[in-house]
């Protein structure tokens, strides 16, 4: 029988879904507070780029520590979920949050599960994350994969064509595609660190290494051929998309970076 453990990032407290599939895990744990889940300080990690790494400290933890056939990530407010629906309660949300009978019946006939693409209309991702964001990081992760993969970078500059990506950084993936995914990832976000200071920019745009990855996963993924299922992505709270929409507008036309997640 398969084993598959995804787990659930988070920096907080928070109600969580109560399916054996998923594994807690607290994110930048170390000098933290412990919160009763599991922590991401344990065993082989890298708990102290938080900052930086957001959610990767999880995923990275979950490589090197997790004993699975398949392992995924998600998050403590957003989740995979074979319908896209609006609850009322966090409770009602979680009730409809993909199951462990639901997750082994999917990867019957694929290896990936995926969150359905986010879409970007009336711009580019290489445009979107240069309005966004400080675009010289997306520009030295494109030089570093030409020195080290450059059998990677026709599709890497595809990002300035393609108007949609897997987001988020969720997945749920057998094992050997995982491990090969995660030694790239990591192999280039650890190049990244050397040569870009993060501590020059404030706390949201220091989390760069995030943003990058989500723009890496499909270059990885389309490059080995790798095919993958999409499934809906449930978000447990509100989302403000009149101020997402307004922030987006001030990025694209005005020149003012994003600030905050919203």
């Amino acid at each position: 029988m398969k084993k598959i453990s995804v787990i659930v990032a988070t920096h907080k407290k928070y109600q969580m879904p109560t399916d054996s599939l998923y594994i807690p895990v607290q994110v930048g744990a170390e000098g933290k507070d412990d919160l009763g889940y599991t922590r991401d300080n344990t065993g082989d990690n890298i708990s102290t780029k938080n900052p930086f790494f957001c959610e990767l400290t999880g995923l990275y933890w979950a490589w090197k520590n997790l004993d699975a056939d398949y392992i995924g990530l998600a998050h403590y407010r957003r989740h995979f979920g074979l319908k896209k629906k609006k609850y009322k309660r966090v409770e009602d949300t979680l009730d409809h949050v993909l199951t462990r009978k639901q997750a082994k019946e999917l990867l019957k006939d694929t290896d990936v599960i995926l969150p359905k693409k986010r879409r970007y209309y009336i711009e580019n991702l290489y445009n979107h994350y240069k309005h966004t964001m400080h675009i010289e990081t997306l520009d030295e992760t494109r030089n570093i994969i030409e020195e080290k993969y450059p059998e990677y970078l026709p599709e890497f500059d595809k990002l300035h064509k393609r108007t949609s990506m897997h987001a988020f950084n969720m997945m749920i993936m057998k094992r050997d595609i995982l491990d090969g995914y995660c030694k790239w990832l990591f192999d280039i976000l650890f190049e990244l660190e050397k040569r870009i200071d993060a501590t020059k920019y404030d706390a949201f745009h220091a989390r760069f290494y995030g943003r990058v990855s989500e723009r890496l996963l499909d270059v990885y993924l389309n490059t080995n051929n790798i095919k993958y299922k999409e499934i809906p992505f449930i978000e447990v709270e509100h989302i403000n998309w009149i101020k997402k929409g307004f922030g987006f507008l001030f990025a694209k036309f005005f020149g003012k970076k994003y600030g905050k997640s919203c």
